[in-house]
């Protein structure tokens, strides 16, 4: 299946995008809808985050993630469903003392940031291996509670998808792999343009692509406006993509994107201009090995 490219479909994220697009799903009914429309226009996976559905603000409340998947999966059961473990990873220092958090922060356990996951055993969700300056705020994610989620993630049955955001990102994830904290072959997602991480160019994926280990499967994306560019770049080195109303909220120049399945259906057009055709749900389970019974185990 060396034509076959993987399409993720991030489908709302975290920030305060609904205000700037109102396409950005935000109620479980709506992003299960959107998850499903994506699914029918070409994605194999979607990325899922919760939001509150009254203020539309980002959410771990485990009750909101168990209504989108039921809702998903009572009516798609082929879909690959990929639950965010990146909420809970913020730090905001405070004015008067640093060391306390400030408003903003929703710094929490490696536990519950992996509650939902044990609960509802998705067959992949994310672990982001960055601890950095994300915009303004910092995304704390520090060696034990990487170790901590690898094994909670591990015990679900569920396949990491390692997220990085700059080369150092990458030396650790090689270093929790040789530790055995997390299984070959590894899944990576190398996230492109975020502030203050790794550029979306072509450059700099072509310098992450060269560290990842040899039997890595991988996939990129870019933010905004380099969202299709680093598509068209990623599947060309052989890579998987990712598109969606999480990473840009455009269609084409001035123009909002309607939905979350008009940025899919763009990025299965663009495949098909250098002959990749994205994989079905059946074949990216086949390309990541998420057979049941046979996902890989660290090594001892």
């Amino acid at each position: 299946m060396t034509d076959r490219t993987i399409v993720t479909c991030a489908l709302t994220g975290s920030f305060d995008t609904p205000k700037k697009n109102p396409a950005v799903p935000v109620t479980p009914e709506q992003i299960a809808r959107s998850a499903l429309d994506a699914a029918a226009a070409g994605a194999a996976i979607v990325h899922i985050h919760v939001r509150d559905p009254e203020t539309g603000a980002p959410s771990m409340e485990f009750a909101l993630y168990h209504e989108v998947v039921e809702r998903i999966r009572e009516r798609n059961g082929d879909v690959i469903l990929n639950l965010t473990t990146g909420a809970g990873g913020r730090f905001v220092p405070g004015e008067t003392d640093p060391a306390v958090a400030g408003p903003g922060t929703t710094f929490v356990t490696p536990e519950a940031r992996t509650r939902h996951v044990g609960a509802l055993k998705p067959e992949i969700c994310t672990l982001d291996i960055a601890t950095m300056n994300f915009g303004e705020h910092l995304f704390l994610n520090t060696p034990a509670h990487l170790r901590a989620m690898a094994k909670a993630i591990r015990e679900a049955g569920v396949k990491p998808e390692i997220e990085v955001f700059d080369l150092g990102h990458i030396e650790l994830a090689r270093h929790l792999i040789t530790e055995g904290h997390l299984a070959r072959p590894p899944l990576f997602q190398l996230c492109l343009g975020i502030p203050w991480g790794a550029p979306a160019t072509p450059e700099t994926l072509v310098a992450l692509r060269a560290r990842l280990p040899e039997d890595a499967v991988w996939s990129a994306f870019g933010i905004g406006r380099a969202e299709f560019p680093m598509l068209a770049v990623a599947a060309g080195m052989g890579g998987h993509v990712r598109v969606g109303l999480e990473d840009n909220l455009y269609l084409g120049r001035g123009q909002l994107a309607p939905s979350n399945a008009a940025l899919v259906e763009k990025a299965v057009s663009l495949l098909a201009h250098i002959d990749r055709t994205p994989a079905s749900p059946a074949e990216a389970r086949a390309i990541l090995g998420l057979t049941p019974g046979t996902l890989p185990q660290p090594e001892a």
